[in-house]
């Protein structure tokens, strides 16, 4: 069990540009983007040396949350640490410089979010095959297996429609409505059909 982060570090240099909130045992602290690298050099600073991970969620649409983990060895405490990056042009500085091991996890951000961080020494796709188009894990990517297949999924080889009821066409989450392909009952709504 981890004890509460003590931020006074972070307090004392940001004032009240950082705001610090608890929630569910959970310390958090949010600076606004151009004290990004700060915030995370103050963490250090105040004994949370240690980065466990950094990642993005998507907030439509006001845009992305760019949210680390950082953790004390000595205390035994965690710390959140976030910032928030506009939909259209997405850029923090990268944290390569405080904590190296932040590098797979820019990387990893950028890839799936399209969250640019500038000053990254190889800012390069880790995951996905070459030529890989869009961002996978922005609610708005449609994942096209999920329109090629028919939802609630493909029934399992040996099974037959004897003697079962037939499932009601559904769209699977994350398929927009207009994204049907004949335009029937997947395409409408309940109250529609």
């Amino acid at each position: 069990m981890s004890g509460r982060a003590d931020v006074s570090v972070i307090e004392e240099r940001y004032g009240s540009r950082v705001r610090v909130s608890e929630s569910f045992g959970e310390t958090t602290a949010d600076v606004e983007p151009g004290d990004w690298t700060g915030l995370l050099e103050a963490a250090r600073d105040g004994g949370h040396v240690f980065l466990d991970w950094l990642t993005g969620v998507d907030e439509p649409p006001e845009g992305f949350a760019v949210v680390a983990c950082v953790y004390d060895p000595d205390a035994r405490s965690r710390l959140l640490l976030r910032t928030r990056v506009p939909r259209e042009d997405p850029r923090l500085p990268t944290a390569t410089g405080v904590f190296r091991g932040a590098n797979w996890h820019e990387r990893e951000t950028f890839e799936m979010f399209g969250v640019v961080f500038e000053g990254h020494p190889n800012l390069v796709p880790l995951l996905l095959p070459d030529g890989f188009e869009g961002f996978p894990l922005r609610k708005d990517f449609v994942l096209a297996s999920r329109v090629a297949k028919a939802w609630p999924g493909a029934k399992e080889p040996g099974e037959s429609d004897h003697g079962s009821p037939s499932r009601r066409k559904t769209l699977p989450p994350g398929v927009p409505a207009d994204w049907a392909r004949d335009g029937g009952a997947e395409g409408r709504s309940e109250t529609e059909a």
